[in-house]
């Protein structure tokens, strides 16, 4: 009887546990991410995935610097100003966490040891010093930016109403009389709501930048 040949790749790698992961997650949360449920989605023992990555922290940490890499950097290496720089940045950032909402809790802890994470927070922080921001201010900006986006992408202030008109009775709410519509419109309110914020940061950010070395 012939010995079954051995497969010239490995059945499983690190790419493929965090995409796995990240799917999951996608999907159903990150609550129903663990060693076991995940090895069994793979079609492997659970100990195989110990081979590369220790805990399962290890993998959400991994999953989390996946989304950061789908973010757009080029904006601070093409010329552009400083504030479309920004606009551009957050509006790719915001994309991201967006089309991964689940993952965002992980990745508002900040970057840690990740690598896209920390690249993110060296173009942002970069950008800024070399358009002439002080070191003080532009590390100040990449933590509104985050604040700011993170925020966007952790709820939805349209999808936080019941599209139940007798929900908002204008007895008790006599403002929110349309309130019960903003469910359907989920997408453009919090679309518009976002661009809004950003265009009224970066209009203020503006002002302060006019303002350097006038004192």
């Amino acid at each position: 009887m012939c010995a079954m040949a051995r497969p010239r790749k490995p059945l499983l790698s690190s790419d493929l546990i965090v995409e796995t992961a990240r799917a999951l997650v996608d999907a159903e949360g990150l609550a129903a991410l663990s060693t076991r449920r995940l090895a069994a989605e793979l079609g492997v023992s659970g100990p195989s995935l110990y081979n590369h990555f220790r805990t399962k922290d290890q993998i959400l940490e991994a999953v989390a610097d996946s989304v950061s890499v789908l973010v757009d950097l080029s904006m601070f290496e093409d010329g552009r100003d400083w504030r479309t720089a920004l606009h551009d940045w957050a509006v790719s950032y915001r994309a991201a966490l967006r089309d991964h909402p689940n993952i965002v809790p992980v990745m508002a802890r900040g970057p840690g040891r990740r690598p896209a994470g920390l690249r993110l927070a060296d173009a942002v922080y970069g950008g800024m010093v070399d358009a002439g921001w002080p070191p003080a201010q532009a590390t100040s900006i990449g933590a509104l930016m985050r604040y700011f986006i993170m925020g966007s992408a952790l709820g939805s202030f349209a999808g936080g109403f019941v599209d139940d008109e007798s929900a908002y009775d204008p007895a008790d709410y006599p403002h929110l009389g349309q309130a019960h519509l903003l469910a359907e419109q989920q997408e453009r309110v919090d679309e518009r709501a976002f661009e809004t914020g950003l265009a009224a940061l970066l209009d203020g950010l503006a002002g302060q930048f006019e303002g350097l070395g006038r004192g």
